[in-house]
């Protein structure tokens, strides 16, 4: 099933997509991972799930083997995203996983902000088979640490080549708000100050301005 080309063009909104998150588990975060840092990994992956707290999206939290080396999901996701189920397989490919597929069809919606660990295997594999099925799928790349820097640029060549969008945390956020002046600008403005530092100095001196005679 072809994507629809309106759909290719449709901008991210916080009424057409849904949010799903891979295998964020402290074990493979911490120790399977080296082309970025865990903390910024982790500072990222909060980053958007906590926009989709926000957007008041529908989740899809994921674990491969939670018991075993992998580990279960870091504590701060569980804690930003409390009571959202979290699904768990031993299948590869969480494409392959019913469970996991039913719960996509249920958010009954057609565009998917993915982020996997590992990004070439967590995030590719559905990233590609989502495409195949007619969704339309953003990768957020620096929410989605691999082995290595070869493994990511695999990863993204390979998911390219069939159509999904290669993004990161910062474009689909803002892709998403669109307009600082909506209703989520004031609480987007104080993650993007949380998450992201230099934002943060920038409006403290805004304020600071503003608030001089």
């Amino acid at each position: 099933m072809a994507v629809d080309n309106a759909l290719l063009f449709e901008r991210l909104n916080p009424k057409n997509a849904a949010m799903l998150l891979i295998d964020h588990q402290v074990g493979t975060m911490n120790f399977g991972i080296s082309d970025l840092d865990a903390l910024h990994l982790k500072n990222r992956t909060l980053w958007l799930a906590k926009a989709a707290k926000v957007f008041e999206l529908p989740v899809i939290l994921t674990t491969s083997n939670p018991n075993g080396a992998n580990g279960p999901l870091f504590p701060e996701l569980i804690e930003t995203l409390p009571g959202i189920p979290v699904i768990d397989r031993v299948i590869i490919n969480a494409w392959n996983d019913s469970k996991f597929v039913n719960a996509v069809k249920e958010t009954g919606r057609k565009k998917l902000i993915m982020a996997g660990v590992t990004a070439d295997v967590c995030l590719t594999f559905p990233a590609i088979d989502a495409v195949r099925d007619g969704y339309d799928v953003y990768a957020v790349m620096d929410a989605s640490g691999t082995v290595n820097q070869y493994a990511l640029y695999a990863s993204m060549f390979r998911m390219s080549q069939v159509g999904v969008k290669i993004a990161n945390t910062n474009m689909v956020i803002a892709e998403t708000l669109a307009d600082w002046s909506s209703q989520y600008g004031t609480a987007l403005a104080g993650l993007y100050a949380n998450r992201l530092p230099n934002f943060g100095f920038i409006a403290a001196q805004l304020e600071h301005q503003a608030a001089l005679p």
